[in-house]
């Protein structure tokens, strides 16, 4: 979990699971070859980062607690590896009058994080949509079964045998509150459980009738 402290040269903390996981590998690959350019250059100032047990929320929780506090509550950013890790940072921020204040991203597009990216304490979260997925699976599977050579010209390193694995890696789609709307047109989630509740005139606001 990294996140960004103080501005103008802001910091943060990260909430992200076990180097072990292959996700959060690359998952905090994908944002250090962004996030160390900021550092070096001194417009951004490193927070805290620190793995999550298992995808623990209660843990993230915890963690992410004893870094606002290590902080003296200076951290304006938070990088989540999931929108269950995510959650657990804003009900945090919840406690300390912050959520809608320090951005938190998430990864998922589950129905809590896209319930807290319509109320504002959410700024974004990644969606993998299981259509392309399945496309891009089933495309390599029928390649496979009649004995044509795979087209996969991409690896990926496994960080527990080291061995370069071939994969299919696809795009995935940052989902922002003006276009929650994709991942219900999707049928990802559905509207009965994403606007239930308080969160129906939300959807309204955001176009999800």
């Amino acid at each position: 979990m990294p996140g960004r402290q103080g501005r103008p040269e802001p910091g943060g903390g990260r909430t992200q699971r076990l180097p072990t996981d292959n996700n959060a590998t690359l998952f905090k690959n994908g944002y250090d070859s962004v996030l160390n350019l900021k550092y070096e250059s001194k417009e951004y100032t490193k927070g805290p980062d620190q793995s999550v047990p298992e995808w623990n929320n209660t843990e993230a929780g915890t963690i992410f607690e004893q870094m606002l506090t290590s902080t003296g509550g200076k951290i304006d950013g938070v990088l989540a590896a999931n929108d269950g890790l995510g959650n657990a940072v804003i009900s945090v921020l919840k406690k300390n009058n912050l959520n809608g204040k320090v951005p938190v991203t998430g990864q998922d597009a589950t129905v809590q994080g896209l319930q807290n990216i319509l109320a504002g304490d959410q700024c974004m979260t990644v969606y993998k949509a299981i259509k392309q997925e399945a496309e891009a699976a089933a495309e390599l599977a029928i390649a496979l079964a009649k004995g044509e050579t795979s087209n996969v010209d991409t690896t990926v390193k496994d960080p527990e045998s080291g061995r370069d694995v071939p994969s299919v890696l696809l795009t995935p789609k940052a989902i922002f509150k003006e276009n929650v709307k994709d991942v219900v047109d999707d049928g990802y989630v559905t509207q009965a459980e994403l606007c239930a509740g308080e969160f129906a005139a939300r959807c309204a606001e955001a176009g999800i009738s």
